[in-house]
């Protein structure tokens, strides 16, 4: 009944996991949720209103595929002055959420068999739209700098059809690292001279709390083979679903064609009323307090774990965004911890997800965002108890 690329697709783990923690008595640390008391929802009335009142036949009509250009001239001005990437309006191409992108991006260039190269661990949503399209995933061994730089020309000198690499320079999904500045400059020498496409994911970039923010891969692109993707998920409204592609238009012009056969475009509402709130309202204002909240909660999160965890299990100290790592001793399997977390009501991802070919069973990733700096004590205590009983 089905198409055989349904053979290789598999439940979610995170949504399964956040059926979960619907349960408002789990302190769930699972899912990337923002904050929800941050969205600036008085403000967003106001919009809908002005949006309305202003041109609400427009707001209510079909669009066109690449976006609303008020909107993208806005993104190309913040690319420029957050990511150092100089672009106009016609390098931007308006998609439903990252998630749309990274669909797409498996339409565009993956045949079945063909090569992507990926950090080792990495997004795992990427690697579930991947999966439609039935590549072969190579992991490039990956230290707390980036993709390690040997091991990635090694592995593009010695395999064929390579089609696509896929990396998360900042604030990583799941381990909230970061590429330092000579592991970018190094990577794109190498991806130069390759002349293979990457796709820079960049959702948390804004969300720094230390630190210099550092230059975009495409800062470093001379030959256009970078195709960079944010999104306002996380640092305004999720629900609105409004993401974006940066690219040279060789790549755009294919986006926005399998875009046309996926959703026409993006929702025109909603890409109205985000531009009108970069318009009246200060949208680096709003990321500044997301910021703050944000930073006061890892740290809590980094103090618990210090206080509560036994020495023997490791932990990242990202600069930003929303996760970080924890690697426990190798004869402890995350899903059995989470199986017996979930009993004391709390819960986490495990670590397995996130690596495209499977084989590593204990890690996890841990989300402090969404939960407020009580319940995050409190969930760190509980998940160090469980830790503990299998010492």
């Amino acid at each position: 009944m089905f198409a055989k690329r349904m053979d290789s697709l598999t439940v979610s783990d995170i949504r399964e996991i956040l059926k979960i923690t619907a349960n408002p008595e789990v302190i769930s640390f699972a899912g990337g949720l923002p904050a929800p008391e941050l969205f600036p929802i008085e403000e967003m009335k106001q919009v809908a209103i002005t949006v309305l009142d202003e041109a609400g036949a427009e707001a209510f009509q079909y669009s066109t595929t690449e976006g609303f250009k008020p909107l993208r001239e806005q993104i190309a001005t913040r690319m420029q002055n957050k990511f150092n990437v100089l672009a106009t309006y016609e390098n931007i191409q308006i998609i439903s959420g990252s998630q749309q992108g990274l669909d797409l991006s498996g339409k565009l260039f993956i045949d079945e068999g063909d090569v992507i190269l990926c950090e080792s661990p990495t997004y795992l949503a990427a690697i579930s739209a991947f999966k439609a399209y039935s590549p072969r995933f190579i992991a490039v061994p990956t230290d707390d700098n980036g993709m390690i730089i040997e091991s990635l020309e090694e592995i593009m000198e010695n395999t064929p059809n390579i089609k696509l690499i896929y990396v998360i320079p900042d604030f990583q999904n799941p381990t909230g690292r970061t590429w330092s500045l000579e592991r970018r400059k190094k990577f794109m020498t190498v991806i130069n001279k390759y002349e293979i496409p990457v796709i820079e994911d960049n959702p948390y970039g804004e969300l720094r709390y230390e630190g210099e923010m550092l230059p975009a891969l495409k800062t470093f692109d001379a030959k256009g083979l970078v195709i960079f993707f944010s999104t306002f998920s996380k640092i305004f409204c999720p629900g609105l679903r409004i993401g974006w592609i940066v690219a040279d238009k060789k790549f755009l012009e294919k986006y926005t064609l399998v875009k046309q056969g996926v959703d026409l475009h993006t929702s025109s509402i909603s890409q109205r009323e985000i531009s009108k709130f970069i318009e009246l309202y200060d949208l680096d204002a709003n990321v500044k307090k997301i910021n703050k909240v944000y930073k006061r909660r890892r740290d809590v999160m980094l103090e618990a774990m210090n206080s509560e965890f036994p020495k023997n299990v490791k932990y990242t100290y990202p600069q930003g965004g929303l996760f970080l790592w924890v690697e426990l001793p190798s004869h402890i399997k995350a899903r059995e911890l989470l199986l017996r977390c979930l009993k004391d009501n709390v819960a986490f991802v495990p670590g397995d997800s996130f690596f495209p070919n499977g084989g590593v069973e204990n890690t996890l990733r841990l989300n402090y965002s969404n939960m407020s700096e009580e319940r995050i004590v409190e969930g760190i205590k509980r998940l160090a108890k469980v830790i503990k009983e299998y010492e």
